[in-house]
């Protein structure tokens, strides 16, 4: 296979992933998948190693690309079988991230695996939005073990109504979950139509080549970052249950174009839910130095041979069960983006920016009868040459924000401001981004949780760069904790601010 046969294939297994991704956002029904697009689709060859992934939402590739290899071997793969799955320490994230996955036969072999996983505002939490403050995984809703969705193209009703008799409103989330098989089964045909045309034998040498093409590149752009040590230490607010300022620490390795990532020093796992599993501590360090390499490198599992990760089990970035994750997924793993990145600024100051707002703001809401949840951008960090974005997603999510439009049509809500926030980015040589401003005004009373950092640690500067502002959150003007589950009345107003980036530059 040539440069330009590589090429081409490289663009279409990635477009495999690119059409699951449109048939999913197009047949689901939830804001959450239709609007914001918090979703992710992958293809994985017969070891479950990635091979092709779309431009999704980092946390949720980076995750299955670590995890995958585990969940294929557990099971008597046959043409027609789909698993579905939700279990953080099964190869999930948090509980309202469900993924689906199918593979494809031809000819009775096993030529390769499709993902899809996308998040469920509905999990059968006891608290609406599926985002609680919980000490234990059993408290944050429905635990999904690896088990059969389809088994031999024939679907397993029970194992469908075991779900749906835990949700609060089933009959909504089922359009979403029947949008998840439904992208799943597109790609299957699109992947096997891909097989048929190259023959099987070419296809699993393409594969290879991938792989090692993306390595080469890998090594290459790894090889510029020089060799020693460094280290990081950033801190997490809370852990929503009284447990403050929760250090991070990570100590980089770098030995020619291999690296060893070290967590030794972070904290224990907490009481509160901002606990990750190792595959989400996984994601966000693949993320990192994915952001180093050539723009055109697969993201195949190729791309992350040379690089180890090592965490105390029952650490914060090491979770072990029963500990709470809802958080995890989304707050910890901001955090360990600003800890990688903190550590490489050292030995490569010109291409790392300042932190970013460095949180999801998660917001949770609804009744028995509707749940609600959205996450909120806030400033980009600036770096050379480059200031900040204003309210942007950054980092381990990549969704869009819920319009208004969609919001107030389905949602008891209204929205009385959504806007910049003026003078909250760092102040440098090149300004920080600033965060945002989001006010919600209750038409009828419903339960509110908020998981939000950068509440009490600002994000840092780089280069005398100044810090951004905090994020404050406030319920009729009075402020609020980061991490918070309160009851909202009619015509109550909750306003978000979210933080500013990191200044570049004195």
């Amino acid at each position: 296979m040539n440069a330009i046969e590589n090429s081409l294939f490289v663009s279409r297994i990635q477009a495999v992933c690119d059409e699951m991704g449109a048939t999913l956002q197009c047949t689901a029904f939830s804001p959450n998948i239709k609007d914001r697009l918090d979703f992710s689709c992958a293809v994985f060859d017969t070891k479950g190693k990635l091979c092709a992934q779309a431009a999704h939402i980092p946390v949720h590739l980076g995750s299955m690309a670590y995890a995958m290899a585990d969940i294929v071997r557990q099971f008597d793969w046959q043409a027609g079988d789909m698993i579905i799955l939700n279990d953080p320490y099964l190869g999930g994230t948090h509980l309202p991230d469900v993924t689906l996955i199918a593979p494809l036969f031809l000819e009775g072999e096993l030529c390769g695996f499709v993902a899809n996983r996308a998040h469920h505002a509905d999990i059968g939490s006891k608290t609406p939005g599926s985002m609680p403050l919980a000490r234990f995984l059993n408290d944050e809703g429905l635990v999904i073990p690896p088990q059969f969705l389809l088994r031999g193209g024939v679907r397993q009703d029970n194992t469908l109504k075991a779900i749906f008799d835990k949700l609060h409103n089933p009959i909504l989330a089922q359009a979403d979950y029947e949008a998840q098989i439904s992208a799943n089964l597109i790609g299957i045909r699109r992947l096997s139509a891909l097989v048929k045309r190259m023959g099987k034998a070419r296809f699993n040498e393409a594969i290879i080549i991938l792989n090692d093409y993306a390595e080469t590149l890998a090594r290459s752009s790894l090889k510029e970052i020089p060799d020693g040590e460094y280290r990081f230490t950033d801190y997490m607010d809370d852990d929503g249950l009284g447990h403050n300022r929760i250090p991070i620490s990570v100590k980089l390795t770098v030995n020619n174009d291999n690296i060893m990532v070290d967590f030794s020093g972070t904290a224990n796992q907490v009481a509160g839910n901002i606990n990750c599993p190792l595959s989400v501590t996984a994601a966000a360090v693949y993320y990192c130095f994915y952001c180093l390499m050539p723009a055109h490198t697969p993201a195949c599992a190729g791309a992350f041979r040379m690089i180890d990760i090592k965490a105390v089990a029952g650490s914060l970035v090491n979770a072990s069960f029963p500990a709470a994750v809802a958080a995890g997924n989304v707050e910890t793993s901001s955090r360990i983006v600003d800890v990688i990145l903190g550590a490489l600024a050292q030995p490569l100051p010109d291409r790392i920016p300042a932190a970013s707002h460095g949180s999801m703001n998660n917001i949770a809401m609804g009744t028995s009868a509707w749940d609600y949840y959205e996450t909120l951008g806030g400033g980009g960090g600036a770096a050379l040459a480059c200031a900040g974005c204003n309210a942007i997603q950054t980092h381990m999510t990549n969704t869009l924000n819920t319009p208004i439009e969609i919001l107030e049509k389905y949602y008891p809500l209204r929205i009385r401001q959504y806007a910049i926030r003026p003078g909250s980015g760092g102040q440098g040589l090149f300004r920080g981004g600033n965060g945002l401003v989001r006010e919600y005004e209750f038409l009828e009373d419903c339960q509110v949780t908020l998981l939000t950092e950068r509440r009490a640690i600002p994000p840092w500067g780089l280069a005398g760069g100044s810090s951004g502002e905090t994020g404050v959150n406030l319920l009729n003007k009075q402020p609020l904790p980061g991490k918070i589950s309160f009851k909202a009345h009619y015509q109550d107003c909750l306003k978000i601010m979210t933080a500013g980036g990191g200044g570049w530059g004195q």
